[in-house]
This record gives structure tokens, C-alpha cells and sequence, in this order.
């Protein structure tokens, strides 16, 4: 089984001649494909339709309650891991979303839904405890 896991971004080049790229610890590389996971939307990859997270098709949605906009990220999250990281196993995933004021260089202050992940488990191969959190904001997805 290979044990190379590659660091993000991905030098596409240096892969494809054989050059040497940055590696990364199992536990960074299960950390950065929940990054994409998270990131990503339905349909981005063109290769796997159901790689991704339903955060993008909520993002301007601002009609649903916080309790149904938790709900359905924990959801997707869940979902989508249990298909594309097998390398975890005893998911638990917990979404917090909180109004945070922002004020970018001095500007006027802007309002925008924060919100928090946590991703625990167990890394199958290692047996070992695997802790991820993350934050970003919505409307529009920055992080």
C-alpha cells in the first residue's frame, strides 16, 4: 500500500515528470481532504459528481433557520465523508453558525454567518484519534 501523501496545493507539473513534491503525515493529508470536502460543491469535480458539501448551495440562503442550516451542513459533511475519507471511521461532526461582525481595513462593518466545524474520529490505520476544526464564513464562502 502507498504511504506518500501528498501536501496541498498539488504540483500538478512536478507529479507528472516525476519530480519530487512536498509530503505531508497521514493525519495532515485526512485534515486537507476534509478542507476540500468542505470547500467544494456538488459537481466540481468532474470526475465525482458527489464529491463536495451542500455549504455552497446554502450560502446566500438567508430564509432558513440556523437550526435547519446546522442540520443540513452536519448532514452533507457526514455524507460526504463516509463516501470520500475512509480512512476515519467514528464520525462525529458538530456545526456551529454565529453572526459575526466584520470590519475589513477600517470599512464599514459587515455582518456574516460564521461558521465553526469539528470533525472527530478514529484513523483506521493507525489506530489513532483524529481532531479537525475548522471556520469560515458564508455569503460568500471565505475562509
Amino acid at each position: 500500500m502507498n504511504n506518500t501523501y501528498y501536501k496541498l496545493p498539488i504540483n500538478a507539473e512536478a507529479l507528472i515528470k516525476s519530480k519530487n513534491h512536498s509530503t505531508c503525515d497521514l493525519s495532515t493529508s485526512i485534515a486537507n481532504n476534509i478542507h476540500l470536502i468542505a470547500t467544494s460543491y456538488f459537481g466540481e469535480c468532474t470526475f465525482d459528481d458527489s464529491y463536495g458539501c451542500s455549504i455552497w448551495n446554502i450560502d446566500f440562503d438567508n430564509l432558513k433557520s440556523t437550526n435547519k442550516l446546522k442540520s443540513l451542513i452536519e448532514e452533507s459533511l457526514y455524507d460526504s465523508l463516509k463516501i470520500h475519507e475512509k480512512r476515519l471511521t467514528g464520525l462525529s461532526i458538530t456545526v456551529k453558525i454565529k453572526q459575526e461582525e466584520l470590519n475589513p481595513n477600517g470599512q464599514n462593518n459587515r455582518i456574516k454567518k460564521r461558521v465553526d466545524i469539528g470533525i472527530k474520529g478514529r484513523i483506521k490505520k493507525i489506530d489513532e484519534n483524529f481532531s479537525y476544526v475548522e471556520h469560515f464564513f458564508i455569503g460568500p464562502l471565505s475562509y
